[in-house]
């Protein structure tokens, strides 16, 4: 029987390594096709695929079988649970397969891309730029086809010119710019508030007007400290909640 192809990732010895694999599985699980296995390899493959032990393997499946995400079966194997979108809220610990995860997992329409001044409010992010690309989509549950957050990207315009807006249709502009683009990506501030559904909110995540939202803003930065993209992002308040963990060690 085939198996389902996990993405590959650069591991960081500064986090713990079955939560970065267990954050790139999930993400790799959340953005696949549709035509993909659902049978995974076998543990020990896996720990190959990932360069890590058995064990520090087994924790990271149990991390995401207690999600819900898949399901181990004695002598049959573990099996991505078809259908599974969305699981319990991702522990942030700094890592850019954890922001990988956290975007995927949902249908994606793009409904309009362009070359836009950057707004006035995200200005001092592109000092060097009069234009920048814009995307601009929204997130559906593919079960229910319930509109769940609304996002609109800001990047600069030579690493658009790489981008193929098919591709944003399947995966988070995160995964795009590390993963197709090749994009020297450090670091990715968050920041999340609660505000008011503002009238094209509510219309397109079907809320009345003023309903609470979370409003989130990433900014992706590259080894040199410029900004190569702003992600501004409503979701829908009943349906997200945001956990960070701060590890002491």
């Amino acid at each position: 029987m085939t198996s389902f192809a996990p993405d590959s990732i650069v591991l960081n010895r500064k986090l713990p390594l079955w939560y970065q694999v267990s954050q790139s599985l999930r993400a790799s699980i959340l953005g696949r096709s549709p035509q993909d296995p659902l049978r995974l390899p076998t543990e020990e493959q896996l720990a190959g695929h990932y360069g890590v032990s058995v064990l520090t393997m087994r924790q990271a499946l149990k991390e995401l079988e207690d999600e819900g995400l898949i399901s181990r079966h004695r002598r049959r194997g573990t099996f991505i649970e078809p259908g599974v979108k969305r699981g319990a809220p991702v522990r942030l610990l700094g890592s850019v397969d954890a922001i990988v995860a956290q975007q995927s997992g949902m249908a994606a329409e793009l409904l309009d891309h362009g070359r836009a001044a950057p707004p006035a409010e995200l200005a001092e992010h592109f000092p060097d730029l009069a234009e920048v690309a814009t995307y601009h989509r929204l997130r559906s549950d593919e079960k229910t086809g319930e509109p769940t957050n609304h996002a609109r990207n800001y990047v600069r315009p030579e690493l658009a010119d790489r981008i193929d807006p098919a591709d944003l249709a399947r995966w988070p502009m995160t995964k795009v710019l590390r993963d197709v683009v090749k994009a020297d990506i450090s670091r990715i501030t968050d920041t999340v508030e609660a505000r008011l559904a503002d009238p094209e909110t509510a219309r397109l995540l079907n809320v009345p007007l003023l309903s609470p939202i979370l409003h989130y803003t990433g900014i992706t930065y590259d080894t040199a400290g410029r900004v190569l993209d702003v992600a501004v992002i409503h979701y829908r308040g009943d349906r997200f909640s945001f956990t960070v963990t701060l590890e002491a060690h």
